[in-house]
C-alpha cells in the first residue's frame, strides 16, 4: 500500500486514527501493530511471514544476548549469530541472483537464478533489527521483553517501507509511554501533507520527464541535462517526501523520528552532501561499520580501506548490481579525495563555484545510479558533455517548456528559501495571524489537488521501495 494512494488516504488512515484514539492507551500499540501488519500484507502477504520470522529472531537474540551479558564470549557469539541470521534473508532475497550471475559470468557456468521477488522494505527493517541486537550487546539499548512491543517497533508502518531507519534507542521510551497533543497532531498532519505534496506534485511529475527521456530516440545535450537534473530532484523529493510523511505520521502517533534530509542540494562538498542526504543510513554505516573497522583512528592506508568498504557497502545496500556498487565507490573516491586534499581547495573557492562543482558530481553520480548498466551510464555522461549529440533539438525545447515551471519549483523547493520565507512571515506580528489562517486552507487545497492527481491515475511509483 502506498501513502500516495486513495485507499490509504481515505480508508486505511482515517479508520486507523479513529481506532487509535478511541481505544485505551494500553491498547494503542496493539492497534498500531495490527494496522502495520495489515499495511505490509496488503501488497505482498507471503512476505509478511518473512518479516515476522525476522522479528522473532531479533527478539529472541536480544533476550539471549542480554541474558549472557556477563559472559562476553557467549554474548559476542550470539551477537554474531544474530547478524548472520538477520542478513541471511536479505542476502537470499536481494543478492542471490547477483552473486549467481556474477559467478556465471566469471566462471562460465550456467547456474540457475532463483528469481526471487524482493520483499518491500527488507533493507530497512533488517538494519533496524541489526542495530537493536548490536546495541543490546553494547549496552546502548535496553532489551525489550515484550514480543508485541518489539514487533511494533520493527513493523511500525510509517517508516517500515522506505525509512527513515529508526533505531530502537530513538523510540524505546515512546514505545512504552507516549502521548499525543493537539500540537503534535497538527504538526504531524501538516508534515504529512507537505511530504505527500512533494511526492505527488514534484517527484511524480519529474519522474515523467525521466521516463520520457529513457524512451525517446530524439536526444540532445539539453534533453540529457534536463533528464539528469530532473532525476536528481525526482529522487530527492520522492525519498524526502516519504520521510516527511513518515515523520508526520509518527508524530501523530506520539513518536519523534529523527530527520532524514537537510537540504542536501545546497552542499558545497560531497562530505557535506552526505551529512545532509539520507542521514539515517549514513549514521547507521558510521556507527555499525565504519567505527568498528577503526574509523579514522588508524593509519592513512587503513582509513582509506575503511572508507572504501563503507561506501562499497552503501552502494550495494541500494541494489544488487554493479552500477550501485560503482555509485557507492564514486562517492567514496570523492570523499577520500576531499579528506586528503580537495576539501581545503573547496573551502577556498567562492561558494558558488564549490556548489556548482559539488552539484555536478552529485548529478553525475545519480546518472550512474539510474542506469541499467555501466555502458548506459557512460553514454549518458558523455551525452551531458556533448559526445555524439546535437546541443539542442525541438523535442528538448518542448519538454523544457512543458516541465520548466515544475522544474523551477523543485529547484527552489530543494533549498531552505520557502521555509525561511514562511518563518519570517510568522515572526511578524500580523504575519502570525495570517499564517494561522492561511496554513490550514493551503494544506486543505493541496490535499484536494493531490487527490485529483491520484484519482487521475498519474505516474506514482516510490523509487526506494525497491531498496
Amino acid at each position: 500500500m502506498l501513502f500516495s494512494s486513495i485507499t490509504f488516504l481515505y480508508a486505511f488512515l482515517p479508520i486507523l486514527l479513529i481506532l487509535y484514539f478511541v481505544v485505551p492507551k494500553g491498547w494503542r500499540n496493539a492497534v498500531l501493530l495490527a494496522a502495520s501488519l495489515l499495511f505490509y500484507a496488503w501488497g505482498e502477504p507471503v512476505y509478511l511471514l518473512l518479516m515476522l520470522a525476522s522479528i522473532t529472531a531479533g527478539y529472541v537474540f536480544g533476550l539471549l544476548i542480554d541474558r549472557f551479558r556477563d559472559r562476553p564470549r557467549t554474548a559476542n557469539l550470539l551477537t554474531a549469530a544474530s547478524v548472520c541470521v538477520c542478513l541471511s534473508s536479505l542476502i537470499l532475497f536481494k543478492y542471490s541472483d547477483f552473486f549467481l550471475s556474477t559467478v556465471n559470468a566469471v566462471a562460465g557456468t550456467e547456474l540457475k537464478l532463483l528469481g526471487l521477488a524482493l520483499p518491500v522494505g527488507i533493507s530497512f527493517y533488517t538494519f533496524q533489527i541489526l542495530s537493536y541486537t548490536v546495541d543490546v550487546r553494547r549496552g546502548d539499548a535496553p532489551v525489550q521483553k515484550n514480543p508485541f512491543t518489539f514487533a511494533t517497533y520493527v513493523a511500525l508502518f510509517p517508516q517500515l517501507i522506505a525509512g527513515p531507519i529508526v533505531r530502537y534507542t530513538t523510540v524505546a521510551e515512546e514505545l512504552n509511554c507516549r502521548s499525543t497533543g493537539r500540537e503534535d497532531v497538527a504538526y504531524g498532519m501538516a508534515r504529512f501533507v507537505v511530504g505527500l505534496g512533494k511526492k505527488v506534485m514534484l517527484a511524480n511529475v519529474l519522474g515523467e520527464v525521466c521516463k520520457i527521456y529513457r524512451e525517446t530516440t530524439e536526444l540532445s545535450v539539453l534533453f540529457t541535462w534536463l533528464y539528469a537534473v530532473s532525476y536528481a530532484l525526482h529522487l530527492y523529493f520522492d525519498f524526502s517526501g516519504y520521510s516527511d510523511m513518515a515523520i508526520g505520521l509518527g508524530r501523530i502517533f506520539g513518536f519523534h523520528f529523527l530527520e532524514n534530509f537537510n537540504y542536501p542540494y545546497i552542499s558545497r562538498s560531497i562530505t557535506e552532501f552526505w551529512r545532509r542526504w539520507h542521514i539515517s543510513l549514513g549514521s547507521w554505516f558510521r556507527d555499525y561499520v565504519y567505527i568498528p573497522l577503526g574509523g579514522n583512528r588508524v593509519s592513512r592506508l587503513r582509513w582509506v580501506f575503511n572508507l572504501s568498504v563503507v561506501w562499497m557497502l552503501t552502494g550495494f545496500w541500494h541494489g544488487a548490481g554493479w552500477t550501485f556498487i560503482l555509485w557507492g565507490i564514486w562517492f567514496g573516491i570523492w570523499l577520500i579525495l576531499e579528506k586528503l586534499w580537495l576539501g581545503k581547495w573547496l573551502a577556498k573557492m567562492p561558494a558558488a563555484l564549490s556548489w556548482i562543482w559539488t552539484t555536478i558530481l552529485v548529478v553525475l553520480g545519480f546518472v550512474l545510479f539510474d542506469a541499467e548498466s555501466l555502458s548506459v551510464a557512460l553514454t549518458r555522461m558523455g551525452n551531458l558533455f556533448g559526445v555524439g549529440l546535437p546541443l539542442v533539438t525541438d523535442t528538448a525545447l518542448y519538454y523544457l517548456r512543458s516541465y520548466g515551471v515544475v522544474l523551477l519549483a523543485a529547484i527552489i523547493g530543494a533549498t531552505p528559501l520557502p521555509k525561511r520565507a514562511w518563518m519570517w512571515l510568522r515572526e511578524k506580528a500580523a504575519g502570525e495571524r495570517v499564517t494561522a489562517f492561511v496554513e490550514p486552507l493551503a494544506l486543505g487545497a493541496l490535499l484536494i489537488l493531490i487527490s485529483a492527481y491520484l484519482i487521475d491515475g498519474s505516474y506514482n511509483p516510490f523509487i526506494y521501495f525497491r531498496f
